[in-house]
């Protein structure tokens, strides 16, 4: 566990990373792993932390969103039959973290370069019916998997990945993401929980911190910010990331 002056510095950044991210439907678990391992806390303990924080800002994005009708149930329910069982199965888990942080770094730099390098590109998916459901089936297991393996809450992906196939529209794929990072947290931490018992209770300062800054950022994310200004958001707190990941390759 960081020491006192670490955790309040944390709690102030974690701050600012629960207010970009819950604007555009995100927990921020990636930011977060990658800070809390950068500070020095049990490998054991980062995907717990991160979970149990994603699970705080996405209430209050999922709310939001969904309050503000932003939320398409067709589009996610899909995605949420195939990732919960295997973010329970990933929570159980540890993947080698060289293993782990080579993937992620990887699929998130695509993920940058397709926001501010092909900003107009979209893939329009020619499917439907079966095809469709089995393309969200798919890819809600991978990213399900991922969420209880590593606790970053697989929304990073599906957002992008929504706005790059043209499956929704970006208020669409946030909401869908707050949803989808919500559910999976709750099912990766039960199992997580099970295996690797720690107390919570000694990170009140970051729970505290991503609250207020999860629900300011869903507020505004949900009725004020523009399409575009959600996206360059998306981009800078996925390069945040990148940063801090490189440091663990």
């Amino acid at each position: 566990m960081p020491d006192t002056t670490s955790l309040i510095l944390l709690a102030a950044v974690f701050f600012c990373i629960a207010y970009c991210s819950a604007s555009v439907g995100l927990g921020g678990g990636s930011c977060y792993t990658a800070l809390l391992a950068v500070s020095g806390t049990a490998p054991l303990v980062i995907p717990l932390v991160s979970l149990a924080l994603n699970l705080v800002v996405t209430s209050a994005g999922s709310y939001q969103f969904t309050k503000h009708r932003h939320a398409s149930w067709k589009l996610i329910i899909p995605f949420l039959i195939t990732s919960m069982p295997m973010a329970y199965l990933g929570g159980s888990l540890q993947l080698p973290k060289p293993l782990f942080y080579g993937i992620l770094f990887t699929s998130l730099s695509i993920v940058v370069l397709r926001i501010f390098l092909f900003k107009n590109s979209s893939f329009s998916l020619k499917i439907t019916g079966q095809k469709r459901l089995a393309l969200s089936l798919f890819f809600g297991a991978i990213l399900g998997f991922i969420a209880g393996v590593v606790g970053i809450g697989g929304g990073i992906y599906l957002v992008p990945l929504i706005i790059i196939f043209g499956l929704g529209t970006e208020k669409q794929a946030a909401a869908s993401g707050a949803i989808f990072i919500w559910l999976n947290s709750i099912t990766g931490l039960i199992a997580r929980v099970q295996y690797h018992s720690i107390n919570l209770g000694n990170y009140t300062p970051l729970i505290i911190a991503v609250a207020a800054g999860g629900i300011i950022g869903a507020w505004l994310g949900a009725t004020k910010l523009t399409p575009q200004t959600m996206q360059k958001i998306l981009g800078g707190i996925i390069i945040i990331a990148l940063c801090l990941l490189y440091q663990k390759l």
